[in-house]
């Protein structure tokens, strides 16, 4: 357990570190940074053993305030260095199903045009946008409406792989195929331009199908 004065030292030495290491883009003392860094290597270690997804994000959601002090001081300090601390829990946090956090931590690091670490293949962005469309296609998640809008925002104008767009479209589809079948219709639409393996065409059948009941319904009670 972390006590509030060790939380609080922990955020002043994230942010004067990230703040030295501006100057330079080389940390002089990174040794809070490091501590981050081993502690994230342990935890990876303990998540490798675990095959259920569930339990992963269960896990993660149990690890991530011992990192909140040192990611806070980070933001707080605004100085862009490269940090693959910050990125890893930006994936982390959706994962665990804390989209505020992880849509703070995915603003700050492509504002600065961080990387991800060498462990991962994909750029920030993609892996940003393929992570909350399968929180909501393969994990079934309660994703809100507006933190997708907000996805794709930030990430439908960055170079990444059609099927990796296609995904983020179909998920904003899904999510509004009861609030606004209309405009869940475009985003499928969209994502079936972009892949043509995005399974959408039966979704898109399906609300056109609806649309068109629903139209004819409101013009027999107006008759």
């Amino acid at each position: 357990m972390i006590t509030p004065a060790k939380r609080h030292m922990m955020r002043v030495k994230a942010a004067q570190e990230a703040a030295l290491a501006a100057d330079s883009q080389v940390r002089p003392d990174a040794s809070q940074y490091e501590l981050m860094l081993a502690k994230l290597y342990e935890d990876k270690r303990r998540l490798k053993g675990i095959e259920s997804m569930k339990t992963r994000a269960d896990m993660k959601r149990e690890m991530l305030p011992d990192y909140d002090p040192y990611i806070t001081g980070v933001l707080e300090s605004d100085a862009g260095v490269q940090d693959d601390v910050l990125t890893t829990i930006m994936l982390w946090c959706i994962d665990a199903g804390e989209y505020s956090q992880a849509l703070a931590l995915a603003e700050y690091a492509m504002h600065h045009n961080l990387t991800m670490a060498d462990s991962f293949s994909r750029s920030l962005h993609c892996l940003l946008a393929e992570q909350f469309a399968e929180a909501v296609l393969i994990s079934n998640d309660a994703v809100p409406e507006s933190v997708l809008r907000q996805v794709g925002d930030m990430t439908f104008g960055r170079d990444m792989p059609d099927q990796v767009k296609a995904k983020l479209h179909k998920a904003i589809g899904t999510v509004l195929s009861e609030s606004d079948p209309a405009e869940a219709i475009e985003q499928l639409k969209a994502a079936l331009s972009l892949d043509d393996k995005s399974g959408v065409k039966t979704k898109i059948t399906q609300l056109e199908k609806q649309l068109k009941q629903n139209k004819s319904g409101s013009e027999s009670e107006q008759a």
